[in-house]
């Protein structure tokens, strides 16, 4: 053996770090906007068609995912403002019953 090899010291790497928690990952994906790069590198090279069906599968569980997480937070902003326009037509309708008993108490 050489000199060289019993001098060398030992590398020490750091530890791996933990893998992401679902929120994290559903965190990045909201995001992330529609444009970026990462999901679109993909169809830009060409290297889209050489990828294995269960590659594909995975692409397309994963658009459906984060289509349905979209459609389901757009979902909860009409919602939010549905609520506001019930209360909004409540108020008008109970301020309407008033001036309507208003003007039948003026007519007698």
């Amino acid at each position: 053996m050489s000199m060289s090899a019993k001098n060398k010291k030992r590398v020490v790497l750091p530890s791996r770090p933990e893998p992401p928690t679902v929120d994290q990952i559903l965190e990045d994906i909201d995001r992330a906007a529609p444009n970026d790069p990462l999901y679109s590198v993909l169809e830009h090279t060409g290297q889209d068609s050489s990828r294995s069906s269960s590659e594909r599968d995975v692409e397309l569980k994963f658009q459906q995912c984060r289509q349905y997480l979209e459609l389901n937070e757009r979902l909860q902003e009409v919602r939010g403002c549905l609520l506001r326009q019930r209360e909004e037509l409540t108020v008008a309708g109970g301020q309407l019953e008033q001036d309507v008993a208003e003007v039948k108490g003026r007519a007698l």
